[in-house]
């Protein structure tokens, strides 16, 4: 399966790039800590050579020691799956789910530089997020360019063409999710291209395409708005890089377009599965873009600033996002996370790790239906935007899946399709 091929071959690709990063600024730690530093160094190694021992030789998973306040609830968690009643009783590396082992690999990241300061603030996957935002460049200055031209006569736009638009940011949102570090272990994966000139083009490779639902929704809570209520629109973020900035981008339009108020965007609290935005990369993202020296790129950036200074967007990161439950779980795991999810117009959720958490990452029938695979986790209506990386998908129409099968063995892992599915909630 493809989680055998991730686990044996990815994760541990992933792990021996972290060491070698840690290696490659042994200098810097030292000119920042002195002795200190070197010490921390070489400790958070060899808890990360331990790992990727363990990975390889399928051991049994151990309880986290660490003191983070995250540790109890992934101890639960193991005991959890140690008792499943269909389970092999200990979990192990080839022997438990995917989900939860590949999670677990990024919590035992974190720890191996949680635990060792004057380090422990270090992001691993930092470089490589700011790589792709880099190689990036020519599709966020297209981007960026597109957009900021947009809005000289957003006010001219009438409801048919202002559809189009959000529809065109939709999608470049959508494809911006293949770019995924954790995907392609840590390869190149920037976007080289401007985006919106091949959308046309892709619109057969979206499997479910729900834009017009999430249109109606937003339009008619538009016209239903009084004076006391804000419309509000939660966007659950994925990578950092190019991706980020389309969803930066989606989430500008809808404010200025007033389809929404208010923007929420969700993190990680830590690093994550390579290339998931945290609230550093978040920050980070915009002020780059703001000095850029390219005016429309440099416009975005300072506006974005202002927005965040405003309250209109707000950044918000939860542990829940970086623990291995399914967001079924979140009511009872999370209830504060949960509240405030329900005060939303509409989630959007990016990408696959996404979309895994919210069907419970198992191999359903194609044609499932999502509602049902949600188990219950209705929070508020909301879309899933991700290409398919994993092979879990539901709310295919009948014979859709098994006729791509057929031609396209590698469909659901190739990131050549998409979704943009949509659940109304209750």
């Amino acid at each position: 399966s493809f989680a055998y091929f991730t686990i044996k071959d990815r994760l541990p690709q992933i792990l021996t790039r972290v060491i070698d990063t840690l290696h490659r600024h042994k200098n810097e730690f030292f000119e920042e800590h002195g002795e200190k530093g070197v010490e921390a160094e070489k400790r958070a190694i060899s808890f990360l050579s331990k790992l990727r021992n363990e990975l390889q030789t399928d051991k049994p998973v151990t309880p986290l020691e660490d003191e983070l306040p995250d540790a109890a609830l992934w101890n639960q968690y193991l005991d959890y799956q140690r008792n499943l009643p269909n389970g092999s009783g200990e979990p192990s590396w080839f022997q438990s789910p995917w989900l939860y082992v590949e999670c677990y690999m990024y919590r035992r990241i974190h720890a191996a530089l949680a635990q060792n300061p004057p380090i422990d603030n270090f992001d691993v996957f930092k470089e490589g997020k700011a790589q792709n935002f880099f190689e990036s460049q020519e599709a966020i200055i297209a981007l960026c360019t597109y957009f900021q031209e947009l809005l000289k006569n957003i006010e001219d736009l009438d409801e048919k063409q202002l559809q189009e638009e959000l529809f065109k940011l939709l999608q470049v949102s959508l494809w911006g999710n293949k770019c995924d570090l954790s995907f392609s272990a840590g390869e190149d994966s920037s976007q080289k291209s401007s985006p919106l000139q091949s959308l046309e083009n892709m619109i057969p490779y979206i499997l479910v395409n729900d834009m017009e639902k999430v249109w109606s929704l937003l339009v008619n809570a538009k016209k239903n708005r009084t004076e006391r209520s804000n419309i509000r629109v939660d966007i659950i973020l994925d990578n950092a890089g190019f991706e980020l900035v389309s969803d930066l981008v989606l989430a500008d339009f809808l404010l200025t377009s007033k389809l929404a108020d208010e923007v929420y965007f969700h993190g990680k609290s830590i690093p994550w599965y390579v290339s998931d935005t945290t609230k550093h990369d978040f920050n980070w993202t915009i002020k780059q873009l703001g000095s850029a020296n390219h005016m429309w790129m440099s416009r975005c950036g300072i506006n974005w600033e202002g927005n965040l200074k405003k309250g209109v967007w707000v950044f918000h990161d939860h542990m829940f996002w970086t623990l291995p439950h399914d967001f079924s779980s979140m009511s009872e795991v999370a209830p504060d996370l949960y509240a405030e999810l329900q005060k939303s117009n509409l989630l959007l959720f990016k990408g696959d790790l996404n979309y895994r958490k919210l069907t419970g990452d198992r191999k359903w029938e194609y044609s499932f239906p999502f509602h049902q695979a949600l188990n219950k986790f209705h929070p508020a209506p909301l879309c899933s935007l991700r290409t398919l990386k994993s092979d879990t998908q539901v709310g295919l129409k009948p014979g859709q899946g098994e006729q791509i099968q057929a031609s396209e063995p590698e469909w659901m892992v190739s990131g050549k399709y998409g979704i943009v599915q949509f659940d109304a909630g209750l």
